[in-house]
């Protein structure tokens, strides 16, 4: 069946995406607010120092790294400017391909990736994991893992 011989959904699987897409957006919101109230960097500043930091080397190559936190290459270049301005990452050469360059996490990046974590880690908890017991944890990794899985194949990106 294509896209266009989908019957219309129903007011409660409606009602269910716009509650899910509005919870995502204000406790992402209300989680920027914490960090900011903490003194600490936003939170797509955690999402480049967190993939770093997970990466071999806990370096990778700014294109890479621009698909993993969902940003453009110009989007992406502008940050690591200012996360190298700040010494939570340097940029490295890449040695077999002279226009190519790395982003490498710092010692400095790794302390302020924990720093933040403290305060991610709280607001997940406080706006969204301390409503669940353990079933619903379990349902929704199932029902977000399968729509995930399906909308990247359909993306053609696979993972």
């Amino acid at each position: 069946m294509g896209t266009l011989d989908r019957p219309a959904l129903d007011e409660s699987r409606s009602r269910l995406w716009r509650l899910f897409r509005t919870t995502c957006v204000v406790v992402t919101e209300q989680i920027e607010q914490d960090l900011e109230a903490e003194g600490l960097p936003p939170l797509i500043w955690y999402s480049v120092l967190w993939a770093l930091e997970r990466a071999p080397d806990h370096e990778m190559r700014l294109h890479e790294l621009a698909q993993e936190v969902f940003l453009s290459r110009s989007n992406i270049t502008r940050l690591i400017d200012r996360l190298e301005d700040a010494g939570l990452l340097c940029r490295k050469r890449c040695p077999n391909d002279r226009r190519g360059q790395y982003a490498a996490l710092t010692e400095a990046g790794l302390a302020m990736r924990k720093r933040m974590w403290a305060v991610y880690s709280g607001g997940i908890a406080s706006y969204f994991t301390d409503h669940l017991n353990d079933e619903e944890v379990q349902l929704l990794d199932t029902v977000f893992d399968r729509a995930l899985t399906t909308a990247q194949a359909g993306l053609g990106t696979g993972g």
